[in-house]
Parts: C-alpha cells; sequence; structure tokens
C-alpha cells in the first residue's frame, strides 16, 4: 500500500507561483514512477508532468512546458510541482500519482485545488 498526500493548493493571480506537494508513505520503496495530473471542471484529468524515480527522467505536457517543474526529494519522500506563469486554463484539481512496481493500477492522492484568477 501506498498512501499519497497533496498539498500546496490555493489562489492565485495569474502570472503567479505555486508549487504543490505530496508526501508518499507506505511501501514507497515499489514506486517507479510518479506524476502529477489534473482535472479542470468538466474536462476529464489530464497529465501533467511524471517523473521515473530511478534516474530522475521527466516528461510534462505540451501546455505547461517551461513553467512547470516536477521534482522529488527522495529523503523526505516528497514530490513536488513548482508551477509558474500560471494561467487561468490552469484552475484544475492536481492529484499526485504513483505507479508501483507489480500494480496494474497506480495509487492516488485525493487532490489539491489550484484556482488562477484572471
Amino acid at each position: 500500500q501506498v498512501q499519497l498526500v497533496e498539498s500546496g493548493g490555493g489562489l492565485v493571480e495569474t502570472g503567479g507561483s505555486l508549487r504543490l506537494s505530496c508526501a508518499a508513505s507506505g511501501s514507497i520503496f515499489r514506486i517507479n514512477a510518479m506524476g502529477w495530473y489534473r482535472q479542470a471542471p468538466g474536462k476529464q484529468r489530464e497529465l501533467v508532468a511524471t517523473i521515473i524515480t530511478s534516474g530522475g527522467g521527466t516528461n510534462y505536457a505540451d501546455s505547461v512546458k517551461g513553467r512547470f517543474t516536477i521534482s522529488r526529494d527522495n529523503a523526505k519522500n516528497t514530490l513536488y510541482l513548482q508551477m509558474n506563469s500560471l494561467k487561468p486554463e490552469d484552475t484544475a484539481v492536481y492529484y499526485c500519482n504513483a505507479k508501483v512496481v507489480g500494480m496494474a493500477f497506480p495509487y492516488w492522492g485525493k487532490g489539491t485545488l489550484v484556482t488562477v484568477s484572471s
């Protein structure tokens, strides 16, 4: 079992910044990749960014490239998403995701709401 708890969401103006955190606990040694996804009202959940735990390779959605940075602090078992130059279209609930060796489905956190005002 892996538990994921997101934090850091809130209300920010256009052009502002936020840093999201995702604290992982449980069988974290089995995690081989982590990511951030988001779901805006009335829309499907979409990938924002992912990171491979071994080697640190990253992947970003085109809509956030150059503005968002995903990182992981292994000592703190925490995943981060630094979000800069925020836009109203970034408004969504942001979810942390962890893929585990041997599991068909990833673990999910409960999400944190980010609202960007225009």
